[in-house]
């Protein structure tokens, strides 16, 4: 197959925008039924949402099947191999690649079906909605005028929200407003290198071992791994969505040391900062 640079569907294509939108129309032996293989992944982000038929992500020896209403996100440098199904005669998705906002992070941390790959099905009463929106986004991306990727950054954004505020409205037991104010006030100290519970502690009024309690209680994690998860995240997303020299990501995300941020990343991510820079490019 001849690879070409103009069609977002085939490979070769380069995805240098801040946003990419279509569907993949893929057919039992039509010239789009192959696997797309990207072992390093993309620099941005891809989110897909299966509309008809079945298709198959491969990560590592596992498998996930993707049926309609499914939503996957691909968050930059993870593994990229999917297609149709075998069994099924076809699997149409509809995708968004993109960059995100810096203020999106939070947003863009789903619960993942493996390695890095995040999962999300709207219920019943939110499918129409998503669905809805996401044919949006494509519509705009796709749309003329100097102000079609911006439509279509937006409507992007609202999907992102809509699908926050409806996790809250089903979450059974909304989660604690110290918790909560916690992970705010981490996620806002990053960059701090001298890092304590007690200030978190001191922060949301709670004592050092009643916020550990509460924190493990309601995210199933300490809080110093969870500060670590963030740290990682961040690190990831500013060497895959800018040009900041490796010693800089580490200051921006708490660690002075540039080797001992090197050490720390590959042991969470399995590549050094200049490596997982290198695969995302």
């Amino acid at each position: 197959m001849a690879e070409t640079q103009n069609d977002p569907l085939l490979p070769g294509y380069s995805f240098n925008a801040h946003l990419v939108a279509g569907l993949t129309p893929i057919e039992a032996n039509g010239y789009l039924d192959f696997f797309v293989d990207r072992p390093l992944g993309m620099k941005g982000f891809i989110l897909n949402l299966t509309i008809r038929g079945e298709g198959v992500v491969k990560n590592q020896g596992q498998e996930f099947v993707c049926r309609p209403g499914d939503m996957l996100l691909f968050p930059p440098g993870e593994v990229h191999h999917y297609g149709r199904h075998p069994e099924a005669k076809e699997w149409y998705h509809q995708w968004v690649y993109f960059r995100p906002r810096a203020y999106w992070h939070e947003w863009l941390n789903w619960p993942t079906i493996f390695a890095h790959t995040g999962f999300y099905r709207p219920d019943d009463a939110h499918q129409l909605q998503c669905s809805t929106l996401f044919q949006e986004i494509i519509n705009a991306a796709q749309g003329p005028g100097r102000y079609a990727e911006l439509l279509a950054i937006n409507l992007l954004e609202q999907l992102l929200l809509r699908r926050v505020e409806a996790i809250n409205e089903s979450m059974k037991a909304p989660l604690d407003n110290r918790v909560r104010d916690a992970c705010q006030y981490i996620s806002d100290h990053l960059a701090d290198s001298h890092f304590d519970i007690s200030s978190v502690a001191q922060h949301v009024c709670l004592s050092p071992s009643r916020l550990s309690h509460l924190f493990r209680q309601q995210l199933g994690v300490s809080v110093l791994s969870w500060r670590e998860d963030q740290r990682i995240s961040q690190a990831k997303l500013l060497l895959s969505t800018t040009r900041m020299p490796i010693a800089s990501v580490g200051r921006n995300v708490g660690f002075e040391d540039q080797l001992y941020f090197s050490r720390v990343f590959k042991k969470c991510t399995g590549a050094s900062p200049s490596e997982f820079r290198a695969g995302c490019e």
